[in-house]
This record gives C-alpha cells, sequence and structure tokens, in this order.
C-alpha cells in the first residue's frame, strides 16, 4: 500500500472516509477509517490530527445509547492516532481525556460501567496513550486545581478497576496507567525531572487523592495471593511512590502554615488540601495502620519479587518521609530488618545494601526519633526474647533472630543503651543461655574413642580451607535448624563489635561461674563476643564506628584463657578410669582357637559390661562439650588476636597438647583442629613449625610435670603429640626428657603403663620415621603377599631351558656335598679351611679397635625403651600388652643395624615372646606374630633355631586345627579373629621361612601344614596366602616343592624318554580333578 507523506495526499484520501463517519456512525465505517490512516506518514497525521480526530470524538459525544462494539473501535482508533501524533493544545488533552473517561461512566453507579473486558481495555490504553502523548510542557499545565475533578474520577476509576476487575490483564493495564496519571510512569517519554515548585503543585493536587489511593491499594496489595505477584509489585510501588511524593519531607518543609486562594471554582477549591502541620500528622497516623497492614501480609507473600519491593517501599519512606511518617518508622525498620535473612538471594543482598545505605546516610544513626524508636524496639525484644525463645517453633525462632540482628546492625554503636539496662542485658542473656541449651543425651560421645594414635596427625593443609567460623557440629535441646544457630552466632559477634566488650565478657564470665548449667552457652557466647569484637566476619555497616584495641582485646583474651585452661575448668572427668578396668576387652567367639598348649583360655569381658548406661553419662557428654567449645574458643581467640597470641602461647600451647593427647575422640579431633588454627594465626607454617618454634617451654613444662606426676597425669600426652608432629631437629631437646619418661615408667609402672607406652610408641614411630636404614633388609616383608596377580608375573624361579650339562654336573656335586654335611661327615680341615676363606675386614681408621664409639641417641633411646618392654610384656592389661609388642617391634626396626644391642635384647625377648605367642589371646598373638615377622626380617640366623624349636610346631598345629573349621564356616567367618589369625600366619610363614634359611625337614612341616589350604573349600584370601607360602618355598627348595605339588595333583603323565627307564609314578597322578587342582596348576605354572 503506498504511504501518503504530504498533507495534500491523505487529506485527499482521508476526507470522504472521515464525511462517511461523520454521517453514518457504524464500526465498519471506524474501520475503513483506520485502515486508511495505516497508509498515512505521521508527519501528515500530525497535520491533520484534528481533522482525523474530529469524526471519531463526534461519534463519542453523540447522544442515545451506543453499542460496545462502536466505541471500542472508536477508542482503538482514538488510541492509534494519539500513538503517532502529539497532543500540543490543553483544551484539547483535557477534552479527549474527558471523554474518554466518559466511556466508563455508569451514571447509577460510582462503580465502573458494566462494559464488556475489550472495551474497558481499550479505555484505558486510550488514556495511557493520551497523556504520553502530550507535548512538552504541555502535560504539566494539564495538572491544574480545575482538572481536580475529571483527574479525580479517571483515578477513581482504574482504581475500581484494579480492585474489582478478575481479569488480571485489565488489573495490570489499571495499575499502569494509574502510574501514568501519578506522574510514575518508567518510559523514557514521559518528564522525570520536576523543579521543586512544580513538585509541590502535583503534591497539593495529587494529595486530594491520598485517601482513595492509599485505602484502596491497601485492599489489593492485602488481596488473595492468588492474584498474581505482578498485580501486588505493580501496587506496592503505587503506593510508596504516591506516598513518598505526597508526603516527603524536602516538600512538606516549605508548605506555608496560611493556604493560598486558588484561582477556582468554589466547589473544586473545596477538594484542594492544605498540607500543614495537623493535617500531615492526621494523614501520618492513618497511613501507620495502613502500612502495618501491608507489613504484616507482604513480608510473609509466598513471591520474592513481592518482599523484594516491600524492601523499596521501606527505602522510600524511610529516606524521603522520616519525619512526616516517624509513627511508622517501627514497623518499617522492623520489615526491613525481618528480611535480612530471608531465603531469597535477591532479597537479602537488597536488605544488605539499603542498611548499607542507611549507615552511609545516617539515616537512623543521625536521626534520634529514629533511634529512639528502634532503642525502644530493642527494649522490647529483649523483653520478651525468652518467652519467644522458649514457644515458638524453629521458624519463628528463625524470625525473632532475624529480628534481632537487623536492630543490632541498624543500631550499631547506640546498641549500648540497651546493653547499659541491666534488666535488658539481663534479659537478653538469658535468652541466649536458653537457647543454646545443647542436648547432651547422645551416648555415642562418650563411647567415641582414640584408639589409634595416627590419629594426632595433622596438617595445616587439611584444614586450610576452614576458617574460624567452621565448627564442631552440636546438636541443641530447643532446635534443630542449623540457621538458627548462625544466626545466634551473628547475633553474639554483633554485641561483641559494637557493644562495651568489658561490659559483656564480665556479665557472660558470671554466668560461666555462676552454674556448670549456664557454663557451655556462657562459652559459646564469649567465643563469638572475641571474635566479633576483632571483627572477624562482621559486616559493619557504621564505618567510623571504632574497634576494640589490639591491647584491650589481648587482655580480655589472657582473662578468659585463664578460666578456661584452670584446673577445675580444663580437667574436667569426661570418662571412667580405663587404667584400671579389667585385663581383656573383647568378645570371645565360639569356636576361636589361640595358638594355645590347650591348658587353659582366657574368659573375655565385653567393654559395654564396663560402661553401662548411668546418671553419669550426660555429665560426662557435658564435660566433653564444654573441653571442646573452650578449645574452639583458643582457636577464635588466636584467629581475633592474629600474630599477637603468640605472646600466649606459653599459657596455651600446652593445654590444647594435651588434650589433643586426649583419649576422648571429640575432644582429641577438637584440639587438632584448634593447632591448626593457632598455626594459620600466628603465621607458622606447619604443626611441626609450631611445636619446633616453641618447644623449649613445651619440654621445660613436661620435666616439671613428670615430677608431680600425681597433679598432672596428662603430662605424657603432651610429649607424645609434640614427637607425632616434628621431625628429628626436635630429638636433642627431648632426649633428657624421654630419660626422665623411663625413670618415671619405671617408679609408677603398675599405675600409669597405658599412658607412658602410649608415648613410647609415638616415640619409637617417630624414631623409626627420623632416622631410616638405608640398608633396610625388611623390604621382602613390606611386599603383599595376598596379590597373587603380582606373584605370578614374577620371573620363573627355574629356567628349565638354559640348563646345561655343567649345570647339571654342578648340581650332583653339591648335592653331594650338603648330604655330606647333613650327615655329619665333614672333617676339621674343611671348616677351617671355609672359616679362612673369609678373612676379617680391618676398619683402617680404628685406632683403638678395643674402644666402641658412643651410640647414637636414637640407638641409646630404642635400646633403654626394648629393655622396658621386656619387662611390660607380661603385663595382666591386654592393652598394654598390645601397646608393648607395638612398641617391641618398632624397637627392632630402629636397632636392625646395631646387632650388638638388637641380639642381646632380642634373646631376653624370646621367652616373653614366645609365651605371647603360645599362650595369650588371639589378638595378643596377632600382634605378637607382627613382632616375630620383624624379628625374622632382622636377626636372621639368630632366630632361627628359637623359631623351629619353640614356634614353629605350635605354629603348624593350629593351622592343621583350624582347618577344617574354617573349610565348613561360612562368609561370616573372614570377620572372625580365628580367619584373621589364620591369615596372619599364612602370609607371614613363607616370608620367615625364606629369611630364616629353615631346612628341609622344617620346611616340610610347614608344606604338610599349609598343603590343606590350598583346597578350594577354603576361604578365597586363605588360599591366596597359601599359595604365597609355596611360592617363598619354590624360592628355598624349587625340587621338593615341585615333588610335594605333582604328589597333591598332577596334571600330565611323565613318559620315560627311553623304554630302559622305569616310569614315574606320582600320587596326583589321575585324570579326576580334586579340590587342589586349581591352586595347584596355578603354583606349577609359576615354577616352568
Amino acid at each position: 500500500m503506498a504511504v501518503f507523506d504530504t498533507p495534500e495526499e491523505a487529506f485527499g484520501v482521508l476526507r470522504p472516509v472521515c464525511v462517511q463517519l461523520t454521517k453514518t456512525q457504524t464500526v465498519e465505517n471506524v474501520e475503513h477509517l483506520q485502515t486508511r490512516l495505516q497508509a498515512v506518514s505521521d508527519t501528515a497525521l500530525q497535520e491533520l490530527q484534528q481533522y482525523i480526530l474530529f469524526p471519531l470524538r463526534f461519534t463519542l459525544k453523540t447522544p442515545g445509547p451506543k453499542r460496545e462494539r462502536l466505541i471500542q473501535s472508536v477508542v482503538e482508533c482514538l488510541t492509534f492516532v494519539l500513538s503517532s501524533t502529539c497532543v500540543k493544545e490543553q483544551e484539547l488533552l483535557q477534552e479527549l481525556f474527558s471523554e474518554l473517561s466518559a466511556c466508563l461512566y455508569s451514571p447509577n453507579s460510582h462503580k465502573p460501567a458494566a462494559v464488556s473486558e475489550e472495551l474497558k481495555l481499550a479505555v484505558i490504553r486510550g488514556l495511557s496513550t493520551l497523556m504520553h502523548s502530550a507535548y512538552g510542557d504541555i502535560i504539566l499545565t494539564f495538572y491544574e486545581p480545575s482538572i481536580l475533578p475529571r483527574l479525580g474520577f479517571a483515578v477513581s476509576l482504574l482504581l475500581g478497576l484494579a480492585e474489582q476487575e478478575k481479569s488480571k490483564q485489565i488489573k495490570i493495564a489499571a495499575l499502569k496507567c494509574l502510574q501514568v496519571l501519578l506522574f510514575q510512569c518508567d518510559c523514557q517519554d514521559h518528564p522525570r525531572s520536576l523543579d521543586e515548585l512544580e513538585q509541590q503543585q502535583l503534591g497539593d493536587l495529587f494529595a486530594s487523592f491520598l485517601p482513595g489511593v492509599s485505602t484502596t491499594l491497601t485492599r489489593v496489595i492485602t488481596g488473595d495471593f492468588k492474584q498474581g505477584h505482578s498485580i501486588v509489585v505493580s501496587s506496592l510501588k503505587i503506593f510508596y511512590r504516591t506516598v513518598s511524593f505526597i508526603m516527603a519531607d524536602e516538600q512538606l518543609k516549605r508548605i506555608s502554615k496560611v493556604q493560598a486562594k486558588p484561582a477556582v471554582e468554589h466547589r473544586v477549591a473545596e477538594l484542594m488540601v492544605h498540607r500543614e502541620g495537623d493535617w500531615v500528622k492526621n494523614t501520618g497516623d492513618k497511613l501507620t495502620v495502613l502500612i502495618k497492614k501491608i507489613i504484616e501480609c507482604v513480608s510473609v507473600h509466598p513471591h520474592w519479587k513481592v518482599r523484594l519491593e516491600l524492601v523499596g517501599l521501606v527505602e522510600d519512606l524511610l529516606l524521603r518521609c522520616s519525619q512526616s511518617l516517624v509513627e511508622s518508622a517501627g514497623p518499617l525498620l522492623k520489615a526491613l530488618v525481618g528480611l535480612v535473612n530471608d531465603e531469597s538471594p535477591e532479597v537479602q543482598a537488597q536488605c544488605n545494601k539499603v542498611l548499607r545505605h542507611f549507615a552511609d546516610q545516617k539515616v537512623v544513626v543521625g536521626n534520634k526519633a529514629f533511634a529512639d524508636i528502634l532503642s525502644e524496639s530493642l527494649h522490647s525484644l529483649a523483653t520478651s526474647l525468652p518467652r519467644l525463645m522458649n514457644s515458638e517453633d524453629d521458624q519463628g525462632k528463625f524470625s525473632t533472630l532475624s529480628l534481632l540482628l537487623g536492630y543490632l546492625k541498624l543500631l550499631g554503636p547506640k546498641v549500648n543503651f540497651v546493653l547499659n539496662s541491666a534488666a535488658h542485658l539481663q534479659r537478653l542473656s538469658k535468652a541466649l543461655i536458653q537457647v543454646l541449651e545443647l542436648d547432651v543425651a547422645d551416648i555415642k560421645i562418650v563411647e567415641e574413642r582414640r584408639w589409634n594414635s595416627d590419629d594426632l596427625n595433622a596438617s595445616p593443609k587439611t584444614s586450610a580451607a576452614q576458617p574460624w567460623n567452621q565448627i564442631q557440629r552440636r546438636y541443641f535441646r530447643f532446635f534443630t535448624d542449623e540457621r538458627i544457630f548462625l544466626l545466634l552466632r551473628q547475633v553474639c559477634q554483633l554485641l561483641g563489635y559494637y557493644g562495651n566488650l568489658y561490659l559483656l565478657v564480665d556479665h557472660f564470665m558470671e554466668l560461666y561461674h555462676k552454674s556448670v548449667v549456664y557454663r557451655k552457652q556462657a562459652t559459646m557466647i564469649l567465643n563469638e563476643l572475641i571474635a566479633g569484637a576483632a571483627g572477624l566476619e562482621v559486616e559493619d555497616l557504621h564505618e567510623k564506628h571504632i574497634k576494640t584495641s589490639p591491647e584491650e582485646l589481648r587482655e580480655i583474651v589472657t582473662s578468659i584463657l585463664e578460666d578456661y585452661t584452670s584446673q577445675e575448668n580444663w580437667y574436667l572427668v569426661t570418662c571412667m578410669d580405663t587404667e584400671e578396668m579389667g585385663e581383656e576387652l573383647m568378645v570371645k567367639e565360639p569356636g576361636l582357637q589361640a595358638i594355645t598348649s590347650g591348658a587353659h583360655t582366657y574368659e573375655v569381658t565385653s567393654f559395654l559390661a564396663f560402661s553401662k548406661p548411668g546418671p553419669t553419662i550426660c555429665s560426662m557428654n557435658s564435660n566433653i562439650w564444654q573441653i571442646c567449645i573452650q578449645l574452639e574458643g583458643i582457636g577464635q581467640f588466636a584467629y581475633a588476636l592474629g600474630k599477637d597470641f603468640r605472646l600466649l602461647l606459653m599459657s596455651a600451647l600446652y593445654p590444647v597438647l594435651e588434650k589433643a593427647g586426649d583419649q576422648t575422640l571429640l575432644i582429641s579431633q577438637v584440639a587438632t583442629s584448634t593447632m591448626v588454627d593457632i598455626c594459620h594465626a600466628c603465621g607458622y607454617d606447619s604443626l611441626q613449625h609450631l611445636i619446633n618454634q616453641n618447644s623449649d617451654y613445651l619440654v621445660n613444662g613436661i620435666s616439671l610435670n613428670l615430677r608431680h606426676l600425681a597433679l598432672h597425669p596428662h603430662t605424657p600426652k603432651v610429649l607424645e603429640v609434640m614427637l607425632r608432629n616434628s621431625d628429628a631437629s626436635l630429638l636433642p631437646l627431648v632426649a633428657d626428657v624421654v630419660q626422665d619418661v623411663l625413670a618415671t615408667l619405671d617408679q609408677f609402672y603398675d599405675k600409669r603403663a597405658a599412658s607412658f607406652v602410649s608415648v613410647l610408641h609415638a616415640l619409637l614411630t617417630a624414631l623409626a620415621q627420623w632416622f631410616p636404614d638405608t640398608d633396610d633388609l625388611g623390604q621382602l616383608q613390606e611386599q603383599s603377599l595376598g596379590g597373587e596377580g603380582s606373584h605370578l608375573s614374577q620371573r620363573p624361579v627355574i629356567l628349565v631351558n638354559s640348563t646345561t650339562a655343567e649345570d647339571i654336573e654342578q648340581f650332583l656335586l653339591n648335592y653331594l656335598k650338603e648330604k655330606d654335611v647333613a650327615d655329619g661327615n665333614v672333617s676339621d680341615f674343611d671348616n677351617e679351611e671355609e672359616e679362612q676363606s673369609v678373612p676379617p675386614e680391618e676398619d683402617e681408621n680404628d685406632s683403638r679397635p678395643d674402644v666402641e664409639p658412643p651410640l647414637p641417641v636414637q640407638i641409646q633411646i630404642a635400646t633403654d625403651v626394648m629393655e622396658r618392654c621386656i619387662h611390660l610384656l607380661p603385663d595382666k592389661n591386654l592393652q598394654i600388652r598390645l601397646k608393648v609388642l607395638d612398641v617391641l617391634d618398632l624397637c627392632v626396626v630402629v636397632l636392625q643395624s646395631h646387632k650388638n644391642q638388637l641380639l642381646p635384647l632380642a634373646h631376653r625377648a624370646w621367652p616373653s615372646l614366645v609365651h605371647r605367642l603360645t599362650r595369650d589371646v588371639p589378638l595378643a598373638v596377632l600382634r605378637a606374630f607382627k613382632v616375630l615377622r620383624t624379628l625374622g626380617g632382622k636377626c636372621g640366623d639368630f632366630l632361627r633355631s628359637r623359631f623351629c624349636k619353640d614356634v614353629l610346631p605350635k605354629l603348624a598345629g593350629s593351622l592343621v586345627t583350624q582347618a577344617p573349621i574354617s573349610a565348613r564356616a561360612g562368609p561370616i567367618y573372614s570377620h572372625t579373629l580365628a580367619f584373621k589369625l589364620q591369615l596372619a600366619v599364612l602370609q607371614g610363614l613363607g616370608p620367615l621361612c625364606e629369611r630364616l634359611d629353615l631346612g628341609e625337614g622344617d620346611l616340610n612341616k610347614v608344606a604338610d601344614a599349609c598343603l590343606i589350604y590350598l583346597s578350594a573349600k577354603q576361604p578365597v584370601k586363605l588360599q591366596e596366602a597359601a599359595r604365597s607360602i609355596f611360592l617363598h618355598l619354590m624360592k628355598v627348595d624349587p625340587d621338593s616343592t615341585w615333588l610335594l605339588l605333582n604328589e597333591l595333583y598332577c596334571p600330565v603323565r611323565f613318559t620315560p624318554p627311553h623304554p630302559s627307564l622305569h616310569p614315574v609314578g606320582l600320587l596326583g597322578a589321575c585324570e579326576q580333578q580334586n579340590p587342589y587342582s586349581a591352586n595347584v596348576l596355578l603354583l606349577l605354572r609359576e615354577l616352568q
């Protein structure tokens, strides 16, 4: 379709259509006109605007009833013209506004006319387009007092549509049109900046509509949630923009007390409002009622965008109407702080942004009225807090504490006005103490023990990602939601940051000493107060706030530390005394046979028999948590003081190390974490660095306390933790202390043996790590014998294909010689020749061979420790025997390169070790067999005859006895001690046979005892262990092993290479397979 750019061309096309519409008002003629208008350019339309509008306006003003469809078509055509042109005359703007509003006028009712939804929507869009089409300052001249009746009619019309219509589309359109009429449009075309006079004139005009607008919008906002969040958001926006514009403090302070007489009719003048003081106060009171209703409803609205708009409402009203709406400040601030911890991150972020803006602008702190209101609200909340914490559910507690946190954030330094009131501080502390009460009924806390000393090892790297706010998970009596605990911590931190720290610490320390019931809660609060005072993770909204000085903070921390680590608060009862408990802590299993002589068996008592839940369980749990919270506090204090905490290490580090060695798992874990925290806070690279740098006074403390062991029974634990987390540079410092420990052990071996043996174990573990033997003969022992694939992939023991005639001849000569030796046919000459064949080596550098050089420190220590272990091996306490066996094993490893010291001690230890192997409970047998393997690897020939005489027969007998039991047992058998004992013996016998170079007879004993474990009926792990034994036997005597396996199962028949030779008959030569065939085939394949 051609576009008519000039007014002349357009006039020629439009004139007939306009004339026709003027004569006959029909829908078809209106649509015909609109079709023609689409072909006319905007420039031409602007020139012909009044001409085109005439027939349309004429149609609307024609008296008599008109069809709704016709009115709708006319309004839509009118809207099209206005959207393409500008209204440049004030009179035309006012007339069109009246004519469009009249389309929805109902003479018989104050409500909008009962017309179709399409017509309502068309009229709303027409009004909005009309206001946007106003050119330049024409829009401002529109808002004069004389337009007040017509503008008021349109506003009430749109409010009625927004409140009563069911169509969501109409509601939203009516609210958007209302925004345009009230100068709140967000579009770019609408003028946004008004000078002071224009703002005042519009404010006077809009003040007439404030009652109707505010009450109607309040009804819309507090209506059913089902109406949709967009309607509520738009209504909220119009409400607070209208209120903040009319009630703006900047405007109201310029209003004169005497109203100027407007040049308008008397009826219109009556509608005008003079915004003087009384009107402002009355209106503010009424608006407060509406604002409370809105906040009450919107703060719990399910959609986050509505709650986000509520933040905007609070910000706008408090910033612009702080004096006129002073009575609303309390509810508004309460709404804002209540949304600080909203579930929506968008709402949280906006809340924090507004709070920071308020702090920057000093909206609360700089406004005495607001500060008083907020202080009063905090007073009221503090008064009711204990009741609320006792009666509300988790969600209610969360909301209440969010409110408290927000008040503290807004008040900032002025929170001291409330804290200085003894009554309110008492109420606040009572609520915090009450809600933080721990649930200490869990028996697992007492049950969980630190049996493994490896738990003492810690690395800062593993905890580097855990800042000071990561603490041990705990359970509370009155809530389960972890967010509540996080809020409580933030509340305490803010109190420490803004409050009078001396006042708060004194108050809660008084509660700490007052009763055991309050002590754990008071400790938690004190920890957070110090963290808050240091500004750790505290969001400071008041930048000019002066923090507590480092010197004052250090003084306060020192005082708290003294109370924490005092005798009565640090050494609490956390478990029953295990030193004097029964001998055995194991459950006797039916069918379990240790390697015994059959003379007797041990009656084993369950550990649970000693720890039945009684009235002391809760108190022990409480004490454990008390110590843990105090330890966490020390870590937080370290972060709070930073490197200044180094000045307190002399008093803080020793107690923490004591607890790191505690047998209660929870205490040990928390103490180790505290050590890591101290490392990070004080700038140490690692725990090793921390201990080494402070080892001088730690060692001094250990040495002094060992002299009064009855008063300081935990002293050995400190040395144990030091050894676990240090290096060889510590040894010269602790060498004397080790001698003190051994001397004290000699004195208290019957009472304190368990704790001392733990220290000795840590000491020998450290020595084995710090001084590894370069020629370690025990490498083979460390190789896993259970992994069959690794053995089957090793090189073959005998390379048959490379055997020559000379090899066979030499083999026979060696065989004959060994046979003579075995029969005792050896001359003295041969012995002397053999002895002289290896001349003794002389050390050229040794000028005095008769004087032995001094032993290294670690060798002397290991020698002294091994002597004590020999005496403690027969101890009646099973736990001590087990620890002593572990220490003995480590002593052998450390002394392996000094045979002159090792062999005499091994000789002395042998009788007790044999007793443990043959006459002890299975668990002790397991440990003793581990020691035997180590001794076999390090002592070699020295142990051969003793092993064959004292141990091997009983080991073999035990294996034969247990074999039928394990063959019949089910899958649960693999969890029994009997199975573990069988497995350990089978895995260890092979290496022992190889290292001790046993004779043929002893090897046959081992092979005979282990053959039955090659059966497929045995558990898989036992089969694998048995195969590992034969793999070692192959290395010692491959021929005998080959013959033994073929006697068990021979997979092939051997045909003589010549008829003169007799056929070889083997017992295993049968065509049928047996239970041994699979394992035998694997082993024979290894031999080939």
